[in-house]
């Protein structure tokens, strides 16, 4: 038998209005699975990684986690969202927090951990992100890349089933990009399931399992990083990669 994936998404649509950004998308994602989800802008990538948070309700078709549909709202939702981390492209720190105040918040008020303890592991994770000299720092103080580090830390706090990025490095000067790739694919090393909204072609071919080709609100292709960037199978594909690599 093979295992349930960790995620199911089934011939999920998504409408704002009159614009269909998600036609009728399938998608699983096994436990560990790192996967990328590649494409031009506008392709849809986005709204779904939001979806499968339910940061953006669906307009028809399922979603799963851990075999659990996606609860509507309340207590449910939160517990969902709990399993679930998620990094945005704009880092999303409370201002007038310190770095490890952002870090252990949720881990005292969901998950009701003591003070003393959620601090204690705040500190492990800002080492574990190379930011232990960062603890009472406001994210005025830090760079944007060690604000993003500092995000997928506070979301490891929660000890996700699942870490959800999307586009985390876009709003990164290009040298603040390998800082939070480099955490990234740690995490990845480390077995964490991951599905990565991304324009960084070398992480996605290098630090994860699977590609997935995103156009006009569908996933047209998926392979292997090395059957897609070498082989690529559709012209959309073909199309997209070429605009990349002649840049």
């Amino acid at each position: 038998m093979t295992p349930t994936p960790l995620v199911e998404v089934r011939a999920v649509r998504k409408a704002f209005g009159s614009f269909e950004a998600l036609r009728g998308v399938d998608l699983d994602i096994g436990r560990g699975e790192k996967v990328a989800l590649v494409g031009a802008s506008g392709s849809g990538k986005s709204t779904l990684c939001r979806c499968i948070n339910r940061l953006e309700t669906i307009t028809s078709g399922s979603i799963t986690i851990d075999g659990q549909p996606l609860p509507e709202e309340g207590k449910a939702l939160a517990d969902l969202r709990a399993q679930v981390g998620m990094v945005f492209q704009a880092f999303n720190l409370f201002p007038h927090f310190t770095a490890l105040e952002n870090i252990s918040l949720a881990p005292i008020h969901v998950r009701k951990v003591a003070k003393p303890d959620a601090d204690a592991e705040a500190r492990e994770l800002l080492a574990r992100v190379g930011l232990s000299d960062k603890a009472d720092n406001y994210p005025a103080e830090l760079s944007g890349g060690e604000q993003q580090r500092v995000a997928i830390a506070r979301a490891l706090a929660m000890h996700p089933q699942l870490m959800l990025f999307d586009e985390p490095t876009s709003a990164l000067d290009p040298e603040m990009i390998s800082e939070v790739l480099d955490v990234m694919s740690e995490l990845a090393n480390e077995g964490m399931t991951m599905l990565v909204v991304t324009h960084e072609m070398g992480f996605a071919r290098h630090a994860c399992d699977r590609v997935c080709f995103m156009d006009a609100g569908q996933i047209v292709e998926q392979n292997s990083p090395a059957e897609f960037f070498d082989t690529p199978k559709t012209d959309r594909a073909k199309d997209f990669l070429s605009k990349l690599l002649h840049h």
